[in-house]
């Protein structure tokens, strides 16, 4: 499970789109920006008084991290999923989709099927949310992706040893590659944080605790 530092830098930053070098980067701003992510206040319980306070460029994240915050950080990922799916539609729709997003802006859905869902856990949710957000394109492409992910699954698993060699190698003739670009070039049309956004801002009671 990626953790909410990666959240981030991963859907935030969209590493694979940007090639990061020393003529593109501010040094201080980016530690200002790290520093403040680090000091970023989490709120275990939301309120509809906490949603209203928050900004729009953190509201996402303020989300994440309260769905976290229910989460067992030692538990196993079939009962933290079962935590996901105890939770409201929109929570389970912010959460999978975000999830979606950074892995697969920071290294494709290889990376993605590879650490958020390794079973396909998450992906039903992923695309459900999609659709509850208005993302139908963001949909269509994730099950497209799932049913070939599922197709070679024997390609897949053979990678799966835990260690960074094959994670590496399992890039090699990826038949997930050419989705890749149709998932970065979709941004242009349905901008999923902005409808992240609207959908919490007019749903609020799915994401409060009292």
């Amino acid at each position: 499970m990626f953790s909410a530092f990666f959240n981030f830098f991963g859907c935030k930053g969209q590493s694979t789109k940007t090639k990061i070098t020393t003529t593109n980067i501010d040094h201080k701003q980016l530690e200002n920006s790290i520093e403040a992510f680090k000091n970023r206040p989490i709120f275990t319980e939301l309120t509809l008084q906490i949603l209203d306070s928050v900004h729009d460029d953190n509201l996402e994240q303020t989300i994440i991290d309260n769905i976290f915050s229910k989460q067992d950080s030692i538990g196993s990922n079939d009962k933290n999923y079962s935590i996901i799916k105890s939770l409201s539609k929109g929570r389970q729709a912010v959460f999978a989709t975000w999830g979606l997003e950074a892995e697969v802006n920071n290294g494709g859905f290889n990376q993605y099927f590879y650490n958020f869902s390794t079973s396909g856990q998450y992906t039903e949710e992923a695309t459900d949310g999609f659709v509850l957000i208005g993302a139908n394109k963001h949909a269509n492409l994730t099950q497209r992706a799932l049913d070939l992910y599922m197709k070679n699954i024997k390609y897949f698993e053979k990678y799966k040893d835990g260690t960074l060699k094959s994670f590496s190698k399992s890039y090699d003739n990826n038949p997930l590659d050419k989705l890749d670009k149709e998932f970065y070039a979709l941004d242009s049309v349905e901008h999923i944080s902005k409808l992240r956004i609207d959908y919490i801002r007019k749903h609020k009671n799915e994401f409060i605790d009292k």
